[in-house]
């Protein structure tokens, strides 16, 4: 069974942090700054991981005190020297890479080693999808993240460690059990 990060987009979602099965949380960096403290701090305090994703998520991690970062680096063409400046900005702190659908770019981000890697997964390609994250499993020791896109892609038969959910989404899951 893999591990819950919850997805928080919104002020109202902090009341989840007390779920026994989610260990680690994504705020929003477009979050208000005094609002990403304050959740981070009650992340911390219950003994969880708090990451930052969105624009300007590695300065915000490092001046709020956050754990680390998800980086989006779908859309790269230089995901070696983006990932360089990101570790440097970030010091010790987790790295997460989101990185496109393909085996290629999984490659290089893994080269680079971050702290894991997330693969978003839409229903329409979810076979193909299966067979990436079936591959990649087999060849990296790094951790992997998948992130349903629509609610509806079935995960659990994945070889994924982890798997990114909205609050929402979390509660739907949890109630079917």
């Amino acid at each position: 069974m893999p591990k819950f990060i919850l997805k928080i987009t919104a002020e109202s979602a902090e009341n989840c942090i007390d779920e026994k099965n989610v260990e680690c949380f994504i705020l929003s960096a477009s979050l208000p700054e005094d609002c990403l403290g304050r959740i981070i701090r009650k992340i911390e305090a219950a003994g969880k991981i708090a990451l930052l994703e969105g624009e300007d998520a590695a300065a915000l991690a490092v001046k709020l005190g956050a754990d680390g970062i998800v980086a989006d680096l779908s859309a790269s063409t230089a995901i070696k020297k983006e990932m360089a400046t990101l570790r440097q900005q970030l010091g010790r702190r987790f790295l997460g890479v989101s990185c496109r659908s393909r085996r290629h770019e999984g490659m290089i981000v893994s080269e680079n080693e971050p702290d894991f890697v997330v693969f978003r997964i839409w229903n329409e390609g979810g076979e193909k999808m299966r067979e990436l994250i079936d591959w990649y499993a087999a060849f990296f020791l790094l951790q992997t993240a998948v992130e349903p896109m629509d609610g509806s892609v079935n995960f659990s038969a994945w070889p994924a460690d982890m798997v990114i959910l909205s609050p929402e989404d979390y509660k739907i899951l949890v109630a079917k059990k």
